[in-house]
Order: C-alpha cells, then sequence, then structure tokens
C-alpha cells in the first residue's frame, strides 16, 4: 500500500498531459489494453475523458498525478443500468494502492448513481495483477474469450468478462 494517501479528484484539462504520458507508456507495453502505440493523443483523449453520466477521475499522491479512471454506463440504452470503468497507474506507483483507491471510488460513485453492478469487458487473462485486485473487490469472472488480445510478451491470450452485481 502507499505510505502516502491517494487523493482521487476530477480530471482537469491541465491534467491530460501527465495522464497521456501514462496512457501511452501503458498501450506501449502491450499487455493490457487493446490499444495501439499508434494512438494519437487527441484520439487518446476522446477515448478516456467521458463526460456525464459518465466521469473521468486522477489520482494523486503528494500532488502527483500516478493514475486515472474512466467510468459510466457500459452500453447505452437497455445495458445503460450497469457500469463499466477502465483505470491506468504509472508503472513506478503500481503495488502501492493507486489502483485499489480508483477502483474503490469507481465502484461507490456508480453504486450511489443507482447503477446495477459493474462489467469489465476485456480484462487481459494475463494481468493477474489487475485481476487479482478485481477478485478481492468481489468481482467474478463470467468467461473469458479465448486467444482475444495479442499480448505483446506472450501473443495471443484471452480476454476475461468480470461481473461485480451491487
Amino acid at each position: 500500500m502507499s505510505a502516502q494517501p491517494v487523493t482521487i479528484r476530477a480530471i482537469e484539462d491541465a491534467d491530460w498531459p501527465n495522464v497521456y504520458a501514462i496512457f501511452r507508456d501503458i498501450i506501449a507495453e502491450g499487455e493490457t489494453y487493446v490499444y495501439t502505440h499508434t494512438l494519437r493523443p487527441d484520439v487518446a483523449k476522446a477515448l478516456w475523458i467521458v463526460g456525464p453520466p459518465g466521469e473521468t477521475v486522477v489520482a494523486l499522491v503528494d500532488g502527483v498525478i500516478l493514475g486515472a479512471a474512466t467510468f459510466g454506463p457500459n452500453r447505452p440504452g437497455r445495458g445503460a443500468h450497469v457500469s463499466t470503468a477502465s483505470f491506468i497507474v504509472a508503472s513506478e506507483a503500481r503495488g502501492q494502492g493507486i489502483g485499489r483507491a480508483l477502483c474503490e471510488f469507481a465502484i461507490s460513485r456508480m453504486k450511489e448513481r443507482g447503477f446495477a453492478g459493474m462489467q469489465f469487458n476485456a480484462v487481459v487473462s494475463t494481468n493477474s495483477n489487475a485481476i487479482a485486485l478485481y477478485l478481492t473487490l468481489g468481482f467474478v469472472t463470467i468467461g473469458t474469450v479465448p486467444g482475444a488480445f495479442d499480448s505483446a510478451s506472450q501473443g495471443r491470450v484471452g480476454l476475461d468478462v468480470m461481473y461485480l452485481e451491487f
């Protein structure tokens, strides 16, 4: 866990360069997100920063952005009662509780807004740290799409669908 308290707040325009740097580095790793390293910053921003009823937040320790989350309805219309979320944490800050703080925050916000649950559509099956975290928070793996993710280090691996009912 982080020795320092994690502050979570709404993203501001001035935060994007720092959030994008984390996002870009994670994409370059090729292990957890389907995006490619050729994704332009403006396209990444449009994908990551969502408007109402969704929300995008940053996690700071000592005023430094070390992670971010985006969350909102999983699907429109008749699927809008189930939420979804995505999280990024800077490589130097992993294992310090920032991802947990972001995930707990997103779950709390979606519960407060009356969502029925949270669904993760594509958790890379080799992302053991994230999966372990989600399981401790009560998520269950609904199924795995075999070979649906092309890992930079392991080739084709599965994508897990995970769900937490509120």
